[in-house]
C-alpha cells in the first residue's frame, strides 16, 4: 500500500468533522449530526486543499466561521472546533464556553496541546461554570498542509531567514527545530508510519533529524502510540526512508527560471493552495481550482511549456471530433442518419449522447481553463523572455559559465527587476572562478535598473566565506551558536561545486541524485557520510545494514523552502525506476523563485550588504 498523504489526511478530517465518531464507507457518519465548524486561519488553509464548502454540507456542517470573528450564539447546536494549541485561541475557546455560544464543544488542536495549555482550559472553563460544555478534546497532529498526494508543506514561513541569520540565539533556533521536528512528527503520525531517516551532517539537517528520532522514540515508548493503533501494514512490512535536507544543500534550484507547466504556473502566476486567479479572456478576475480532479493538470504539468500547448490543442481537436461524432449521430448537423424509419436506433443514439454531455462538458471547461492560463503565461513569457532566462540558466549551470556579452545583454534586456537579480545570482552560483572585473559589470548592469542588490551581494558574501571557512579549525564546531560558520561553510560548498554538483548531463537534480542513492541503499561515496536514524532500534546499532534499503517508498523533505521544481523532479525519478517506486516531496514552505530571492535580500540586509534600492518584483 503505498503512501498517500492526501487520502490520509483527509480521513483524518472527516472523522474530526463527524466529532470524531467512526465513519462509514460513503465517508460520513452513521448518524447524521448538524453542527458548526470553528476554525484558525492556520487551520483554513488546512483544510482548503480538501475540503469543499459541499463536502462541509455532506458531514453536516451547516456554518463555519473564523475563530477570531465575532459570532452570535446558536443554541441547541454543537461546535466542531480546529485550531492550532496558541495561548490566544485557548482564551477564544474559554471566552466562547463561559457566553455558551454553543450547546457543547468538540475541541480539536492540530498538534499535541501542551500541558500549560490544557491547564489553562481546564481552570478558565472551570471558573466560568462552563466545564460541562466541553465534551471531547483531542490532539490531531495534523499540523501541516497537503496539496498533492505525494507533496506536503509546513506552512513554516520565512525559515531560511531564521535558521540563516548570523544573530540568531540559541533559544531561538531551537523553537525553529522543534517546530520543524513536531510537523513532521505530525505527517509521520498521519501516515502511520515509522521511518528510517537519513540526512547530511551538520547544519540544521541533523538538528531536525536528531530531535525527530529522539521523539519517536520517547513516543514508541506508550502503550498506545499512534503508530501501534495505525493499521498501516507498511509499518510493519517495508518501512519507508525520510530524506531531510536543508536548503544550502542545493540553492540553485530555489532560484532559476523554469520552462515546465506547473512550476511556471506556480513562479509566474502566484498558484496558492492549489488556487489561482488570472486574467479572462473576456475581462475580469477568472478563478481556477487546480488539484487532482482536474486530468490535463495531473497529466501535463511536469511538460515543458511548448508541449502543454500543443496538447492543449490536441485535446481540442479531439473534443470537436466527439462532438462532431455525436451531432453525426443524432441528426444535429446534416441529419444524414436520421430519417425517421428506425426509431429505436436514433432513441438509442438520443440516450448516449445525453449520457456523453456531461463528460464532454466538463473536457470543454478544463480545455477552456487550461487555454486561459497558457495564454495568459505566453504573454508574460513574451513580455520577459522567460524561456530565454530558463534555457541560459541551464546553459550556465551545465557549462559551469556565460559569455560576456550574453551576460550583460540579458540583464539589459527584457525582464522584471526579479527576473534579472535571480540571473545574475544564478551566475554566481554556477560560475566557478568569477573574474572580479565581470562581477563589478553585473553589479554595474543591475543598479542601472535599480534593482536592490542585497540577494546577490550576500550569496557573493557566502561564496567568498566558504574559501576561507574551508580551512578554518573546527574545534568549536559543537555549539550551536557557531551554525552561521557551519551554514556558510557546508551551503557554498555546493554553491561552488556549480555545474558538477547541480546538474548531471540530463539536468537531474542533485537532490533527485541523492535520494535515488538513499533509496537504492548501495555503497557510495556520495552519500556513505550521511547520518542514519532508526527510532525501533536500540541507539547503538542505528547504522545497522538491515536499515540501509533499497527502499520502495521515500519521504524527502527540504528545510528553508522548497519548490514544484524539486517536487516533479522526484515524482520523474519513481515513475522511471523498475518496479516504480514512491516519494513524497515536502517542505517547511512552497516559495517561488522571487520568494525565496527575497529572503535571501533580507539576510543581505542584515549583514548590512547591498543598495538602499527598494526591492521589487516589478
Amino acid at each position: 500500500m503505498a503512501l498517500n498523504l492526501r487520502q490520509r489526511q483527509t480521513e483524518c478530517i472527516t472523522r474530526l468533522l463527524n466529532m470524531n465518531q467512526p465513519v462509514n464507507s460513503s465517508g460520513t457518519a452513521n448518524e447524521e449530526v448538524y453542527k458548526i465548524l470553528i476554525y484558525d486561519r492556520f487551520c483554513q488553509d488546512i483544510l482548503s486543499p480538501l475540503i469543499h464548502v459541499k463536502d462541509l454540507r455532506k458531514h453536516g456542517v451547516t456554518l463555519y466561521f473564523l475563530i477570531d470573528k465575532d459570532r452570535k450564539p446558536v443554541h441547541d447546536v454543537p461546535a466542531v472546533y480546529f485550531v492550532q494549541a496558541t495561548q490566544l485561541n485557548v482564551q477564544r475557546i474559554v471566552a466562547d464556553a463561559s457566553r455558551s455560544l454553543y450547546d457543547s464543544f468538540h475541541l480539536n488542536f492540530s498538534s499535541s496541546i501542551p500541558r500549560p495549555l490544557l491547564e489553562d482550559l481546564a481552570s478558565g472553563t472551570l471558573n466560568s461554570d462552563a466545564i460541562h460544555r466541553i465534551s471531547k478534546v483531542h490532539d490531531q497532529y495534523l499540523e501541516f498542509v497537503t496539496l498533492e498526494d505525494n507533496l506536503f508543506s509546513l506552512a513554516n514561513k520565512s525559515c531560511y531567514v531564521q535558521l540563516n541569520d548570523p544573530s540568531a540565539g540559541d533559544r531561538e533556533i531551537e523553537e525553529i527545530i522543534e517546530k520543524i521536528a513536531s510537523g513532521l512528527f505530525s505527517v509521520l503520525a498521519t501516515l502511520a508510519v515509522v521511518p528510517i531517516i537519513r540526512c547530511p551532517r551538520g547544519g540544521p539537517a541533523e538538528l531536525v533529524s536528531a530531535l525527530l528520532d529522539q521523539r519517536l522514540r520517547d513516543h514508541l515508548l506508550a502503550k498506545n502510540n499512534l503508530f501501534s493503533e495505525g493499521g498501516n501494514f507498511t509499518s510493519s512490512f517495508q518501512r519507508p526512508i525520510l530524506c531531510i535536507f536543508d536548503r544550502n544543500f542545493e540553492l540553485a534550484v530555489a532560484i532559476q527560471h523554469d520552462f515546465r507547466y506547473r512550476p511556471l504556473v506556480h513562479d509566474v502566476l502566484g498558484l496558492r493552495l492549489n488556487r489561482l486567479s488570472v486574467q479572462g479572456e473576456k475581462g475580469g478576475m477568472k478563478s481556477y481550482e487546480l488539484d487532482r480532479s482536474d486530468p490535463f493538470w495531473v497529466a501535463n504539468g511536469l511538460l515543458e511549456f511548448p508541449e502543454v500547448a500543443v496538447e492543449i490543442e490536441t485535446q481540442l481537436n479531439k473534443y470537436k471530433k466527439d462532438v462532431d461524432e455525436v451531432n453525426r449521430r443524432t441528426g444535429g448537423n446534416d441529419g444524414a442518419e436520421f430519417d425517421g424509419t428506425d426509431l429505436i436506433g436514433n432513441t438509442k443514439h438520443l440516450m448516449n449522447a445525453v449520457n456523453s454531455l456531461p463528460e464532454l462538458t466538463e473536457r470543454k471547461q478544463v480545455i477552456d481553463r487550461h487555454t486561459n492560463i497558457a495564454t495568459v503565461l505566453l504573454g508574460e513569457i513574451k513580455e520577459r523572455s522567460l524561456d530565454s532566462y530558463a534555457k541560459k540558466e541551464t546553459d550556465m549551470m551545465v557549462r559551469g559559465g556565460i559569455d560576456r556579452s550574453e551576460l550583460i545583454g540579458a540583464l539589459k534586456g527584457k525582464g522584471t527587476k526579479m527576473d534579472k537579480l535571480r540571473f545574475a545570482i544564478m551566475y554566481l552560483i554556477s560560475t566557478e572562478s568569477l573574474p572580479q572585473s565581470e562581477v563589478e559589470m553585473v553589479e554595474a548592469a543591475l543598479r542601472e535598473s535599480e534593482v536592490d542588490t542585497s540577494a546577490f551581494q550576500y550569496v557573493k558574501k557566502i561564496k567568498s566565506l566558504n574559501v576561507s571557512f574551508a580551512s578554518a579549525n573546527s574545534a568549536s564546531r559543537g555549539n550551536i551558536v557557531d551554525w552561521a560558520e557551519k551554514l556558510y561553510g557546508q551551503s557554498i560548498s555546493a554553491v561552488t561545486a556549480g555545474v558538477k554538483n547541480l546538474l548531471s548531463s540530463d539536468h537531474q537534480l542533485a537532490l533527485t541524485r541523492t535520494v535515488e542513492a538513499l533509496m537504492d541503499g548501495r555503497q557510495n561515496t556520495e552519500i556513505d557520510p550521511y547520518l542514519m536514524f532508526d527510532p525501533r532500534a536500540p541507539k547503538s546499532s542505528s547504522g545497522s545494514s538491515s536499515s540501509k534499503g533499497p527502499f520502495k517508498e521515500a519521504i524527502v523533505f527540504m528545510i528553508g523552502g522548497g519548490n514544484y521544481v524539486e517536487y516533479g523532479s522526484l515524482q520523474e525519478l519513481a515513475q522511471r525506476q523498475q518496479p516504480v517506486k514512491h516519494v513524497v516531496y515536502g517542505t517547511t514552505e512552497i516559495l517561488t523563485g522571487g520568494e525565496f530571492v527575497d529572503q535571501l535580500a533580507l539576510l543581505g540586509q542584515k549583514m548590512g550588504l547591498g543598495n538602499s534600492v527598494a526591492a521589487s518584483a516589478q
